[in-house]
């Protein structure tokens, strides 16, 4: 049976079988083959993998939809529907790179292992986020060694298949009913071992250094905002693709303004004479200009006023958010002998009109209690 095994040959039906049909055919073949029916046969084991392998893809509707429009391809690095919102194929890849690759006569090595991604935490300020940044950074990472080019070699060396597995890669072992296939201990999968490991990295071929890399921040970022930078990462092992670098945004406090997506939020205590009588207050832009916000006659504390397009920059977007300005209307504590007179003078006057909520909430408490 070759590695490009049809799932719906391993199972004896035809494509388009329905549900029921598919199961009841599993169901058959698992129990010929399955391992307490075949005591100590491998063929038979790796055909009970198989049509457990091949049901377990023509089971989900997803997964039978994508093997029926890539194949196996689907199943290959994630497959085709890998990504945001697409379904994950990487264990059955897994399943079938295992079956097809070593029960059925493929290439038992293991793949070269990709390097290990990487995780950065960068703290910026408001205003970076605001205008976006170009800046440095420096890391100590793993990268190829420079005296094997990443090969794990001697210069003027080579490599030798490994006599503990004979060159395949993997080795088995007997557990009870199952024979089980590990990766090999001696070449650790590769199938192959070093004459003369490097001595600049030992035979790993990569060794760690610092690194200088130039990070673009874009206009817009907040916090939590990820920019990935490929092949960055750590070095694989013996020449296998780098990882990635992930560079996670930490905006810092800002002393004026609070951020809520692209608004931003700010807080401004006014007299209680500008509530009164209305006025306006200037709000520095991060742009560098002005924002004039004019403060309406008789504002309560608390009222929010919006200006719209003065907020943060949409991130890989267009146009701004919105400035929100929390009037807080302040109490004076520090009255002079003449202004103390002025407001006794006012407070003559008053009829209770030009306070209708106090007036109704007092009217309220005569209703309630007969005061």
């Amino acid at each position: 049976m070759s590695a490009e095994a049809d799932l719906y040959e391993l199972l004896g039906v035809d494509r388009g079988a329905d549900d029921g049909a598919i199961k009841s055919a599993y169901r058959k073949l698992a129990m010929k083959y399955h391992p307490d029916r075949n005591p100590g046969d491998a063929e038979a084991e790796a055909h009970f993998k198989a049509v457990g392998a091949a049901y377990e893809v023509l089971k989900d509707p997803q997964k039978r939809a994508a093997y029926d429009r890539f194949g196996h391809a689907a199943f290959q690095n994630g497959g085709p529907g890998g990504g945001a919102g697409g379904p994950d194929f990487g264990d059955i890849g897994d399943i079938f790179e295992t079956i097809f690759g070593s029960a059925f006569g493929g290439g038992g090595r293991q793949r070269p292992q990709r390097g290990a991604d990487l995780r950065y935490d960068m703290e910026i300020t408001l205003d970076d986020a605001f205008h976006g940044k170009e800046t440095e950074i420096e890391i100590e990472v793993s990268v190829a060694c420079d005296t094997c080019s990443g090969s794990g070699a001697e210069p003027g060396t080579s490599t030798r298949g490994c006599n503990l597995c004979n060159g395949y890669g993997k080795v088995r072992a007997q557990q009870g009913f199952f024979m089980v296939e590990r990766p090999c201990p001696n070449c650790h999968g590769r199938g192959e071992v070093l004459e003369d490991p490097c001595h600049s990295c030992r035979g790993e071929g990569r060794v760690d250094k610092p690194q200088a890399l130039k990070i673009d921040i874009p206009r817009g970022v907040d916090t939590g905002t990820r920019i990935r930078l490929n092949g960055k990462g750590e070095a694989g092992p013996r020449g296998a693709p780098p990882g990635d670098l992930y560079i996670f945004l930490h905006v810092k406090k800002h002393d004026v303004f609070e951020r809520e997506g692209t608004s931003l939020i700010t807080r401004v205590p006014v007299s209680f004479t500008t509530a009164a009588l209305g006025g306006c207050v200037n709000i520095p832009d991060l742009d560098g200009s002005t924002n004039e916000i004019e403060i309406p006659v008789g504002i309560q504390s608390g009222k929010q006023l919006r200006k719209r397009g003065a907020g943060m920059p949409v991130l890989q977007g267009r146009g701004r958010g919105d400035l929100v300005v929390e009037v807080i209307v302040e109490t004076p504590t520090r009255l002079s002998k003449d202004q103390k007179a002025i407001l006794e003078q006012f407070r003559e006057t008053e009829t209770g009109d030009e306070c209708p909520q106090s007036r109704g909430f007092f009217d309220k408490l005569k209703d309630a209690f007969g005061a």
